[in-house]
């Protein structure tokens, strides 16, 4: 059964803001801290709740800071804007005030990855998993979809300690349409689909498209299990391991740079204690053209058929 928050949104932020709604009247220490995105986000959170409501506008630095000092007075603050301002403009605060404070605040980050491939590469996430995962005290959870979204909102609320959650595009396919059929527990992996010859390790928009290429590939006799790695940091180690039993290897997928995102993570485990074939995909180390998220996914070889393509030449299959 479907509490409010867990109704099928494709777009993140309806889910977003029911949750919020939902865990505001739970706990009176819950507030909101935009930068100027507040309309887009969450205006019911604004319209209802004024007095729990900050917009600090265009000044992100200003905004990780003053949320730190709302902690530090048992406040339990949600920061919001856009990726690339609170990884790139505000590193230093959420470095500083937040992470080495151990401070109990929980960042929403908007349009990480390719969302905002349109606007070029000055608006484009793509390296904000990669910082945030080098920040110590740092937990990093981006959701599949918006059912994992709320839960993952929920968990940072009960969870102490910085929390970074991360968004890519505002509208996302539903991965788990019927719901979650294990516990949502920060640190752990869920495993959508079972398959011994290849394991697709994902996170994100990314999870979505690696359950259309299970599909594919089952049609072509090749047999993949999938793992919704929506915690980043702390890493699943276990489920790493556990997807490193397939046949042929591993596929890590994700909407960040390559270098130093879930991708690396996991070569870093099977590194040192499993070693088996592994396959990064992801943003290649670069500064991406302009175009739509679907056109960039294409152009860097992460969309399905890409996915396809590398899983048949990982399992020696003949591609023609």
């Amino acid at each position: 059964m479907y509490k409010k928050s867990e109704c099928l949104f494709e777009s993140r932020f309806p889910a977003l803001e029911y949750v919020l709604e939902e865990v505001v009247n739970e706990n009176k220490k819950i507030i909101a801290l935009t930068a100027d995105i507040s309309s887009r986000i969450v205006p019911r959170f604004v319209v209802n709740h004024p007095d729990r409501f900050f917009n600090f506008g265009i000044a992100e630095q200003n905004m990780f800071g003053a949320a730190a000092g709302f902690a530090s007075a048992g406040l339990i603050p949600f920061a919001m804007t856009l990726s690339v301002f609170v990884t790139m403009r505000a590193c230093e605060q959420i470095r500083t005030d937040i992470a080495y404070t151990n401070s109990n605040v929980k960042i929403i980050a908007t349009g990480g990855g390719l969302a905002y491939g349109k606007l070029g590469s000055t608006h484009m996430g793509i390296e904000d998993i990669s910082l945030m995962r080098s920040i110590p005290n740092m937990t990093i959870i981006v959701p599949a979809d918006s059912v994992e979204t709320t839960h993952a909102i929920r968990e940072a609320v009960r969870f102490n300690g910085p929390v970074f959650i991360r968004f890519g595009q505002k509208e996302n396919p539903i991965v788990h349409v019927n719901g979650l059929q294990k516990e949502f527990v920060i640190g752990k992996a869920i495993k959508l689909r079972s398959g011994n010859d290849i394991s697709f390790i994902a996170t994100g928009v990314m999870v979505s498209k690696a359950i259309e290429a299970c599909n594919e590939l089952k049609k072509l006799g090749i047999y993949a299990s999938v793992y919704s790695f929506h915690t980043i940091k702390p890493l699943d180690k276990e489920a790493v391991l556990d997807a490193a039993d397939s046949k042929y290897g591993l596929i890590t997928l994700e909407d960040n740079n390559v270098n130093g995102g879930l991708g690396g993570a996991v070569a870093e485990v099977l590194g040192s204690e499993k070693p088996r074939p592994v396959k990064r995909i992801g943003i290649p180390d670069l500064y991406p053209v302009i175009g739509s998220p679907e056109e960039l996914y294409k152009e860097y070889n992460m969309d399905v058929s890409a996915i396809v393509r590398t899983s048949m030449e990982m399992t020696k299959q003949d591609i023609g």
